[in-house]
C-alpha cells in the first residue's frame, strides 16, 4: 500500500542532474510540491520544466550548501514559499577518488564539505519544519540521506570518500535515535554505481586505474533506479520506516 504525496513539499539537494533531478520529478509525480536546489540556475530551470511537463510545481534555489547561510536560506525559501517542509532528500554529493597518497588536498577538501559539511547544514535548518510537519494529518516526515555503497565498505583508492559516506551513515542512525519518537523517518539509501556526472569528476588517469573496481560484469544502475527507491520509502504508510537501502547493480560486487 502507498500513500500519495499530495499537499506535502519536498525539497532535493543536488536537483540540477541524475539522482536528484529524476527524484523530484518522480516525487512531484506522487503530487508533491519539489524545491530544487543546487548550484546550477540553467539546470534547475530544465529540470523545473520537466516537473512542471509531469503535471507539477517547482521551486528553483540556487544555493551553495557547503556554506551554512546559503544551505539555511535555501530551507528558508523552500519552506517560507510552499508553507511547510514534509520530506528532505540529501542527495547532493561529490567522488573524487584516488591515492591517498600525494592525494590533492582540495580534493579532499570538496568531498568533506559537499558530501559532509552541506548535508549537515541542509538536515540542521530543516529539522524543525519536519518535526512541525510530522504533527500534521500525515503523521510523518521524511529525511532522505543519500550515501553509497562506499558507505559499507572501503576500498583502495576511495580513502576519503568511503570516510564521508561512512559518516553520513553514523549521522543518519544518530539522527534517527533522536528524532524517530516524534515521527520523522530517517531512511539512508546506498547505491552501488549508478551512470551519473559523479564519474565526471574524477581525475582521468585516476578514472582509468579505477575501471575495474566493480567487478568485471557490474551493469550500472539508472538515476530513475534510485529515485523509484526513495518515492517508494517517502510513500509509505506513516506506520512503515524502512531506515536503511541498498541498491546494487546486478552482477555488482
Amino acid at each position: 500500500m502507498s500513500t500519495s504525496l499530495s499537499g506535502t513539499v519536498a525539497l532535493v539537494t543536488g536537483a540540477s542532474s541524475g539522482i536528484g533531478a529524476a527524484t523530484a520529478i518522480s516525487l512531484a509525480r506522487e503530487g508533491a510540491a519539489v524545491g530544487l536546489v543546487a548550484r546550477r540556475k540553467d539546470r534547475l530551470d530544465e529540470v523545473a520544466e520537466l516537473v512542471r511537463n509531469a503535471g507539477g510545481t517547482a521551486l528553483v534555489v540556487d544555493a551553495d550548501i557547503t556554506r551554512a547561510e546559503q544551505a539555511a536560506a535555501a530551507v528558508h525559501q523552500v519552506s517560507d514559499h510552499f508553507g511547510r517542509l514534509d520530506i528532505l532528500v540529501n542527495n547532493a554529493g561529490m567522488m573524487l577518488l584516488g591515492p591517498i597518497e600525494d592525494a590533492p588536498l582540495d580534493e579532499w577538501d570538496r568531498m568533506v564539505a559537499i558530501n559532509v559539511q552541506g548535508l549537515l547544514y541542509v538536515t540542521h535548518a530543516a529539522l524543525p519544519h519536519l518535526l512541525k510537519a510530522a504533527e500534521g494529518p500525515r503523521a510523518t516526515a521524511d529525511v532522505i540521506n543519500v550515501s553509497s555503497v562506499a558507505g559499507r565498505q572501503a576500498r583502495r583508492g576511495m580513502g576519503v570518500y568511503n570516510l564521508t559516506k561512512h559518516g553520513v551513515g553514523a549521522f543518519s542512525e544518530s539522527l534517527r535515535q533522536e528524532v524517530s519518537e516524534r515521527h520523522v523517518r530517517v531512511s539512508l539509501v546506498e547505491p552501488g554505481p549508478v551512470s551519473t556526472e559523479l564519474f565526471s569528476h574524477i581525475r582521468p588517469d585516476v578514472l582509468q586505474q579505477s575501471k575495474g573496481s566493480f567487478g568485471a560484469n557490474a551493469q550500472i544502475l539508472l538515476p530513475e533506479d534510485i529515485a523509484e527507491t526513495i518515492t517508494f520509502l517517502v510513500t509509505r504508510p506513516a506506520r512503515v520506516v524502512v531506515n536503511e537501502v541498498l541498491v546494487r547493480p546486478d552482477a555488482s560486487l
